[in-house]
C-alpha cells in the first residue's frame, strides 16, 4: 500500500516482513527521496530493493519495540547502510539482545542482535525532512514499546499495542495486560478518533474504530470518555487475533 498523507510530502509503504509478516513501514519524502524504515524486522535484501525500487537514501530507522519481528534486520542494515537506529524505549534493551535465540525457537535465520544508536522517551520527537513525528511511551506488550506518530498527516505506528480487533499479547517476560490497556486508553486514543494507525501485524484501521467495536479496549469496555460500562465478551474476546 502506498498512502499520500494529507498536507504532507510523505509517502508511506507497507512492507510484510518475514514469515510472520510484520508490517515495516517505508516513509520518504517526495521531493527529497529521503526515507525512513519503521520496524525493519527481517528480509534485508527485499528492503533494501524497496530503497532501490523508489529511489530512496535510507537516513534513520526507528523502532517501536525489541521483539524479533520488528527488529532483526536493523543491525544489518546498519552494517550496509551506514544508518543510525533510533528507538525503542532502553527497557526494551532485554530484548534486542536476545533476538538471536528468539530466531532459533521460531526457525528464523539472518537477524541479529542490535543495540539502538539512540533509545526513545515519551514526549520525544523524530523528524523526517522537517516532518516531525511525535514519540509516546506505550509499555504493556513489552516495557520498552514506543508508539510513533504524526498529527498532521494523521497516521501512527503502533507496532503491538493495537490491531484491528485486537490488542498486543502480554504473555511474554515483563508484559503487563494493565499497563496495555492504559497505554492505549491514555496515550494513543487522546491522538485522535482520526488517527489511522499501522499495526504491526495485519490491516490499518483508526482509532476511532477500535474504540466503537475493539472488544478488548472499545469505549464501553474501558468506560474512556465518561461512558458507562458493561462486561466484555469472553468469546469475542477468545476468538479475536491475537498477533506475536
Amino acid at each position: 500500500m502506498t498512502d499520500a498523507r494529507p498536507e504532507t510530502r510523505l509517502q508511506i509503504r507497507i512492507i510484510p516482513v518475514t514469515p510472520l509478516q510484520q508490517n515495516c513501514s517505508l516513509i520518504w519524502d517526495t521531493q527529497t527521496k529521503h526515507a525512513v524504515l519503521v520496524d525493519p524486522g527481517g528480509d534485508v535484501d527485499t528492503l533494501i530493493g524497496a530503497l532501490e525500487h523508489f529511489g530512496l537514501t535510507l537516513k534513520e530507522m526507528w523502532l517501536t519495540h525489541g521483539h524479533l519481528d520488528h527488529a532483526g534486520a536493523a543491525h544489518q542494515l546498519r552494517e550496509r547502510l551506514g544508518v543510525p537506529v533510533i528507538g525503542p524505549h532502553k527497557d526494551d534493551q532485554f530484548w534486542l539482545d536476545q533476538i538471536e535465540s528468539s530466531a532459533v525457537k521460531y526457525g528464523l535465520t539472518g537477524l541479529q542482535n542490535v543495540t539502538p544508536d539512540r533509545y526513545l522517551e515519551d514526549g520525544d520527537e523524530l523528524e523526517l525532512e522537517g516532518v516531525k513525528f511525535g514519540v509516546v511511551h506505550t509499555p504493556g506488550h513489552t516495557p520498552g514499546h514506543v508508539v510513533i506518530h504524526n498529527t498532521d498527516a494523521k497516521i501512527a505506528f503502533v507496532g503491538d499495542v493495537l490491531f484491528q480487533g485486537s490488542i498486543g499479547r502480554t504473555d511474554f517476560p515483563r508484559s503487563n495486560h494493565d499497563d496495555l490497556i492504559s497505554s492505549i486508553t491514555d496515550k494513543l486514543w487522546p491522538l485522535g478518533d482520526d488517527m489511522q494507525f499501522v499495526p504491526g501485524h495485519g490491516p490499518t484501521s483508526t482509532f476511532g474504530q477500535e474504540r466503537r467495536s475493539n472488544p478488548f479496549v472499545a469505549d464501553v469496555f474501558t468506560g474512556y470518555g465518561g461512558g458507562d460500562k458493561v462486561e466484555a465478551s469472553t468469546y469475542d474476546q477468545r476468538t479475536a487475533k491475537r498477533h506475536t
